[in-house]
């Protein structure tokens, strides 16, 4: 093994519910720790799943938070960040690892910088899809803002930068554009940047172009079989698992599941996550329950969603927002075709061979849906063999492997080495 390594780890996504973010870091946590390397988390204060909590080799700093309406994280607040960098001064990391852009984030890019320590960016987050559906907390991100005007000026504080940082909802459309500007500097300051997909490194590289920016996605393993967890029908069953928000497009799947009743009236759609949280889309999918049949079991364990994907004749994924997308992996893990509408994404996607890309509209979704529903047994079972191929070229293990090589080159300042060419 190489030297042992000290990793920070600064996300401002880990809890109190659990989402593919967190499942990332924590998959990063238990790979460092497994190696012998030391990790120190930086995150809000939330309470959440930590299955690392009490290791040997983890340390955990937690900021101040506060709980935002309509995001699913809490929010560091912009307190404790002089002595949070000044912890971190003592302990001295030999990486510091930022996921992605907020308050968290910033104070990740602020402490490399002031420490003159390595960083290494990992970019989850498709930004542009953020700003525009949740305009209505960007005021909240002033921190953020506020950070990066501190850190431009070396730590000493700039009362003019401070008061240009502030984020006006009624201003929303200057100040996303802001907030993207800071985005391209964050990128191009690091070292490295990693990200899980093509398209979230095209997306990058729009807004950084000269950034270092290379493509490592999550590695998953599959899921637990399981038996049925509920009764189903005797009709096709159309499965969506993952979490409901506004960005994941839950009403282009009901329109379109309305369409494919009118056609084969015994298919089923099935909704598994936290459906009751957000007003609008808890009411869409009460009324398509009650008219529709939809089934909605609510949020399950990750660990227990294999047996709903067994249930399952098709995954239909109706996200146009998302930078990779576990649960599309874990479907093909599980042999499902998948029916998406993002033109963007397809590490596990091959149309015609294990499932169909439709524009998204219902009717186009719709048909696609169709179309594999109608599938004779032989296409069906070269779909699933071929799902579990593409899916199976990312494991846990796998990536592993590759981000502890790239924190060693990160570490020994060879983080150029990696540019593509």
């Amino acid at each position: 093994m190489t030297r042992p390594l000290k990793v920070a780890q600064f996300t401002d996504n880990y809890g109190p519910g659990s989402n593919g973010l967190m499942v990332a870091v924590q998959q990063l946590e238990g790979n460092l720790l497994d190696a012998g390397h030391e990790v120190i988390v930086v995150a809000p204060a939330a309470k959440g799943v930590n299955p690392h909590h009490g290791r040997e080799g983890r340390t955990e700093i937690r900021l101040p938070s506060v709980r935002v309406p309509r995001l699913p994280t809490n929010v560091a607040n912009g307190r404790h960040f002089e002595r949070t960098i000044e912890q971190l001064a003592t302990i001295r990391p030999d990486v510091m690892h930022v996921h992605g852009f907020g308050t968290v984030g910033a104070l990740g890019m602020w402490a490399a910088a002031r420490l003159r320590i390595p960083m290494m960016v990992t970019w989850h987050t498709d930004f542009d899809a953020y700003a525009d559906h949740y305009a209505a907390v960007l005021p909240l991100l002033t921190g953020v803002l506020r950070a990066f005007a501190r850190m431009s000026k070396g730590g000493i504080i700039d009362h003019k930068a401070m008061k240009d940082a502030e984020i006006r909802y009624e201003d929303r459309g200057r100040s996303t554009a802001s907030l993207l500007g800071l985005c391209a500097k964050m990128l191009e300051s690091a070292d490295l940047v990693t990200t899980p997909s093509p398209k979230t490194v095209n997306r990058a590289l729009q807004l950084a172009p000269n950034a270092n920016i290379i493509c490592v996605p999550n590695g998953v393993d599959p899921l637990p079989p399981g038996p049925p967890p509920m009764p189903r029908g005797e009709g096709p069953l159309i499965l969506y698992a993952g979490r409901i928000a506004p960005e994941k497009g839950l009403p282009l799947l009901l329109q379109a599941f309305e369409l494919v009743r009118a056609q084969r009236p015994d298919a089923q759609l099935m909704v598994v996550g936290d459906w009751q949280r957000y007003p609008k889309i808890k009411k869409a999918l009460a009324a398509a329950r009650d008219r529709l049949g939809v089934i909605l079991p609510g949020e399950q364990k990750r660990e227990a969603l294999g047996a709903f994907y067994g249930m399952a004749d098709l995954f239909a994924f109706p996200s146009q927002t998302d930078t990779q997308a576990l649960v599309l992996h874990e479907a093909a893990l599980a042999g499902l075709p998948i029916v998406a509408v993002d033109h963007e994404l397809q590490l596990v996607l091959e149309p015609g061979v294990n499932g169909e890309l439709a524009r998204p509209t219902p009717a186009s979704f719709a048909s696609a849906i169709m179309r594999v529903l109608r599938a004779d047994d032989e296409w069906r079972a070269n779909a699933t063999k071929r799902s579990i191929e593409l899916a199976s070229q990312w494991t846990v293990q796998s990536q592993a492997d590759e981000m502890l090589r790239l924190y060693q080159l990160v570490a020994e300042g060879r983080g150029a080495d990696l540019r593509p060419r």
